[in-house]
Parts: structure tokens; C-alpha cells; sequence
């Protein structure tokens, strides 16, 4: 009886379908891809391959670093502006009868703006939790599978409120100015108003950038077939969006209770 010669099991190569698959559907992740980051976002829902380039979630990291660095230029430009309040604060000149001036006078703060300041806060609470809505590991896994848009589904009703907390806000500041402008209080009034609108303009318009952000972020649920560009889409918008709220915090601050 011949003798059977079974050759030694080979190692099954991978198809290239597997070797190409970035994650659209084609092959679920597994264990190691849903490492949860209590939704971070960093490697949630992310192919971790070895040896594969442009990975989403490198994708991710990349568009963060590139928000954190523009945000960074932002701060800088505020900073430059808090540096002039306070020069200008302690600035005084001597009149022609030798009297020591300062022309500074505490630019009273709208009741308005402390309204303004707790829908600020919410809406940040409304963007964060639609961010995390993006990377929740079971919806992911539902879009892997091509069952639909659930992370978008969750996510779009906190987007929407969030956008609607942020045009309340640009709103409340419109009405700040005007209520400024009725107690004769303009931008040339005194070294005070002069800081309080500068500060409160430029901040209005970098959060109108974040509004635009955030309907760009609800176009691409629905215009984006690929859930990591929606994910970084939304996650950058709430990220901006996180910044512009600290932000107005300490402007607030500073001409509530530092003038």
C-alpha cells in the first residue's frame, strides 16, 4: 500500500481584498482594532494592521495636529490682545495741569452676556457628546458590517443643537453690542469699550468659523460614504468648538471681574 504524503499545513496567505481592505465594509475589524479610548477617538474603530500606511486613524491624528497648531496661532493672537487691556488699564499721561489721568472707565458687562456664557458651556456639552457618538464601538461596527449610518444617526440631533446653541450665542453677543450702543458706549468711547469690543468681535467671528464647521460636519454625515471622514469631520468640529468655548471663558472672565 503506497504511502500518503501530506505536505506540512502553509500558512494561509492572505487575499488582496484582506490586504487592501481600509475598513469600508468589505472586512470587519477585529479585537485589536476596537480598542475602546473611552471615546477619545484615537484608535476607536480604527484598522491597526501592521505595515499598512495612511491608516484612518494616522488620518485622524493628522488633522488634529493640524486644528491644534491653527487654534495655536489663534491663542496668540488673543494673548496679544489681553497684553493691550491690561497695558492699556494701567496706561495714564499727566494733562497740562500737571494732574496724573487715566482715562480708563470699566465698560459696564450686558446682563446679556452671562446668558451667553451658560449657552456657550451647553453647547459644548451637546458637541462633545455627538463627538462621542461618532466613535461608539457597536454603531461602528454596524457600519463595518454596511448596516446603515447609526454613528450619524446619534450623532446628528446633538450637532443640530449644538449649531443652534452657537447661532443663540452670535445672536446674544448682536444683542450685547446694541444694548452697549444704547447707553452710549462705543468702540472709541474709552480705552475700555475699546478692548471689550475688540475682544468680543473677534471672538464672535472665529466662533462663526466654528458654526460654519459644524454644518460642514452635518453635510458630510450625509455626504460622506467613508465613516472615518465623517468621524474626523465631526471630531475636529467639536474640537474647534471646545477651544472657542474656553476661550470666551476666560475673555469673560477677564472683563467681568478684571476691569
Amino acid at each position: 500500500m503506497p504511502a500518503i504524503v501530506t505536505p506540512p499545513d502553509l500558512e494561509r496567505r492572505p487575499r488582496r481584498s484582506e490586504e487592501n481592505d481600509g475598513g469600508h465594509g468589505r472586512r470587519p475589524p477585529n479585537g485589536r482594532d476596537l480598542k475602546r479610548t473611552g471615546g477619545g477617538g484615537d484608535n476607536d474603530n480604527w484598522n491597526e494592521s501592521p505595515g499598512r500606511q495612511h491608516r484612518p486613524g494616522e488620518r485622524l491624528t493628522t488633522y488634529r495636529l493640524g486644528l491644534f497648531f491653527a487654534l495655536g496661532a489663534v491663542f496668540m493672537f488673543f494673548i496679544g490682545i489681553v497684553s493691550v487691556f491690561f497695558v492699556s488699564q494701567t496706561s495714564a499721561h499727566f494733562d497740562a495741569y500737571s494732574h496724573y489721568v487715566n482715562e480708563w472707565l470699566p465698560t459696564p458687562i450686558p446682563r446679556i452676556l452671562w446668558l451667553n456664557t451658560l449657552v456657550l458651556l451647553l453647547s459644548t456639552v451637546t458637541v462633545e457628546i455627538a463627538r462621542r457618538h461618532m466613535f461608539h464601538q457597536i454603531d461602528a461596527m454596524e457600519e463595518w458590517f454596511g448596516l446603515g449610518k447609526p454613528t450619524s444617526r446619534r450623532a446628528l440631533p446633538w450637532l443640530v443643537a449644538t449649531l443652534v446653541l452657537g447661532l443663540l450665542f452670535l445672536s446674544g453677543q448682536a444683542l450685547a453690542w446694541r444694548q452697549l450702543a444704547a447707553e452710549h458706549v462705543f468702540f472709541r468711547s474709552n480705552p475700555s469699550s475699546h478692548s471689550f469690543y475688540i475682544m468680543t468681535v473677534a471672538h464672535a467671528i472665529h466662533l462663526a468659523v466654528g458654526v460654519a464647521g459644524l454644518v460642514a460636519a452635518l453635510v458630510g454625515l450625509y455626504a460622506f460614504k467613508k465613516v472615518e471622514d465623517r468621524q474626523i469631520m465631526v471630531d475636529c468640529a467639536a474640537w474647534y468648538w471646545h477651544s472657542m468655548g474656553a476661550l470666551w471663558l476666560c475673555l469673560f472672565l477677564l472683563l467681568a471681574f478684571c476691569q
